[in-house]
């Protein structure tokens, strides 16, 4: 049997009334919010939301305020075509896809920050990313007022802190994680990998494996943070195409610094391959 074509809506107005008439009649409304551009990692959020809930919402909007200046607004890939297909394939009901105009009308002047955690981290070396992104996924939590909104586990810090805004601000939406889609070598899933040159893709690697030297440390009874990031550090330098933009060792619930490690930690780190900046992260439950 054939799966329906998702629907492609550009108005706020058109969607919400969907998604509250949906709500009307008793349906659970999952929310994607992405940027496009899409792979395994965003089909996985997209086969979660469409296994639990009635009505599934895929966000498509490159969002400018996100993206400082000297980013990569203009360069960031771009496919409606194919990733309506792909979201299709995977039972997708509507793809919500605005133009800017719709987001941010003439004179929008209001924005969300979740002080602290936002300038730390990613947030340090790229000012107001993360004003632009929570400012974004309210107004999507307004437009699209869906129960539950799936986010990927690998945007770590992002995922934190929507947590926190959807709290502070009382927003009635379950945040669901979804576990980071890798390669076959390891490397996280990323609509930016499509930047690497080969001789860059074959050394983005040291990300993941920086990662799994942390989790045979932690296995082996190291608790010293500053001990597991040196040894991180030094799988990294091991390829010279990879220069670390940071590690952080914190708590998974606030980002707080840890000198000793215990409980539910975060191990995150940036590192630069070429023109391209990618992320990734491991979760450890430390008893």
């Amino acid at each position: 049997m054939e799966t329906p074509n998702a629907e492609i809506v550009s108005e706020k107005a058109r969607i919400r009334r969907i998604v509250e008439e949906a709500r009307a009649a008793g349906w659970t409304v999952g929310l994607v919010p992405t940027m496009g551009y899409f792979h395994e990692g965003h089909l996985d959020l997209m086969r979660l939301a469409r296994a639990e809930c009635d009505l599934v919402v895929v966000t498509l909007f490159v969002n400018p305020t996100q993206f400082g200046e000297g980013e990569d607004l203009a360069a960031y890939p771009r496919d409606l075509e194919r990733d309506s297909r792909m979201a299709s394939s995977v039972g997708v009901d509507y793809i919500f896809h605005p133009g800017a105009r719709e987001m941010y009308q003439e004179g929008f002047a209001t924005h969300v920050e979740v002080e602290g955690l936002s300038r730390i981290m990613c947030g340090a070396s790229r000012e107001g990313h993360f004003r632009g992104v929570t400012t974004v996924v309210a107004k999507l939590f307004n437009i699209v007022p869906a129960q539950r909104a799936y986010f990927g586990q690998k945007d770590a810090q992002q995922l934190v802190i929507i947590r926190k805004m959807a709290a502070d601000l009382d927003f009635a939406i379950e945040i669901v994680a979804v576990a980071t889609r890798r390669e076959d070598d390891g490397l996280a899933m990323s609509s930016r990998n499509t930047y690497l040159a080969p001789d860059e893709r074959a050394q983005a690697v040291a990300l993941n494996q920086a990662l799994e030297r942390a989790q045979e440390l932690v296995d082996g009874g190291e608790r010293g943070a500053d001990r597991v990031a040196a040894a991180m550090e030094e799988v990294i330098n091991a390829y010279p195409l990879v220069n670390i933009e940071y590690i952080a060792i914190c708590d998974n619930i606030l980002l707080r610094p840890l000198e000793e490690l215990s409980g539910g930690v975060l191990v995150a780190l940036a590192a630069r391959v070429g023109k391209a900046r990618l992320i990734d992260n491991r979760v450890l439950e430390i008893e």
